[in-house]
């Protein structure tokens, strides 16, 4: 039986959802401008840098530590102490995440601003994640779910600090476009790891198993697709705030049957009021009398005035 390698890894879980979704992308450019397109491309690339320097110290020093390796012959080569498979994937999944997120519907959270008692409360949140984090690290089999609940913290604090009211309002695309990505990447991992492509420390893990796969395994592909989907949601949040793209499209109101009589589309409407929408309907004797405040034509009453008091004279 031959060994899966991590080359191969990316070559059957990776690189075809990739292509996939590129596709699907591109088929559905017509939905967004070429403004949002160029917004997302630029979120894309900020947040895979982001992720690259954010996680290879991160990542070495694990893989120092002991808490994961690679199986035999599974790594073509290594740069420090992580394969280049692993500096691929990190430039690679993001990329996923973003592809899938582009066929949703587009985020509209319609938040204007966000206070600063909001922002302590999303720094707050993220600090505890923080904080929990430091706290697993004391214990050897809490010490990889707290390295990562320790490195995932200050990202989560940044981005909740910033503007979690802003994924709130988008927590239903939000979710979609976390929890597929995130689904996938647990079902390929758990393959990666029955496989032996690298394989988990028994030292440093509860134990504890998500369908089979390590919690911490689990743990760690949501906190990294989150940091994806919600960095993206934010940049283009800021982005729209600034007018750089284009605002998100609006349905246009329903109107019931009155309405669309009066607008001219209802039964018995004529073709003229339909097309002319600004229309001023002539004055009747039924028109309502002018109430207050309203413009009413004062100078031909004054002439009217004037030309009394010349007759009198």
């Amino acid at each position: 039986m031959t060994r899966l390698t991590y080359l191969a890894f990316h070559a059957v879980f990776v690189v075809p959802p990739l292509v996939v979704l590129a596709v699907a992308a591109w088929r559905r450019r017509a939905r967004l401008d070429r403004s949002a397109w160029r917004a997302r491309g630029l979120g894309l690339v900020v947040l895979t840098l982001v992720a690259l320097v954010y996680t290879t110290p991160w990542d070495n020093y694990l893989i120092e530590r002991g808490v994961w390796w690679y199986g035999d012959g599974t790594v073509v080569a290594t740069v420090w102490l992580a394969p280049v498979e692993e500096y691929l994937f990190m430039l690679l999944q993001p990329v996923l995440a973003v592809l899938w997120v582009s066929l949703l519907a587009p985020p509209n959270p319609g938040v204007a601003s966000v206070s600063r008692r909001q922002r302590l409360v999303g720094v707050a949140a993220g600090g505890a994640v923080f904080l929990v984090g430091i706290a697993c690290l004391r214990a050897a089999p809490t010490f990889y779910l707290g390295a990562i609940l320790a490195w995932a913290g200050p990202v989560l604090a940044l981005q909740w600090g910033f503007g979690w009211p802003v994924l709130w309002a988008t927590r239903r695309t939000l979710a979609l476009g976390v929890g597929v990505p995130t689904l996938y990447l647990w079902a390929a991992d758990w393959v990666a790891i029955d496989v032996g492509v690298w394989v988990i420390s028994e030292t440093y893990t509860t134990g504890v198993t998500l369908f089979g796969l390590p919690v911490e395994e689990a743990t760690f592909f949501l906190v990294t697709n989150l940091f994806v989907v919600q960095g993206l949601f934010l940049f283009l949040w800021v982005l729209d705030r600034w007018g750089w793209t284009a605002p998100a499209p609006t349905a246009p109101p329903r109107l019931g049957p009155a309405s669309r009589s009066a607008s001219g589309s209802g039964p018995g409407s004529t073709a003229e009021s339909a097309v002319t929408p600004h229309a001023v309907a002539a004055p009747t004797d039924e028109s309502p009398a002018p109430v207050r405040g309203q413009f009413r034509r004062v100078r031909p009453a004054t002439r009217r005035r004037s030309r009394g008091r010349q007759d009198r004279q």
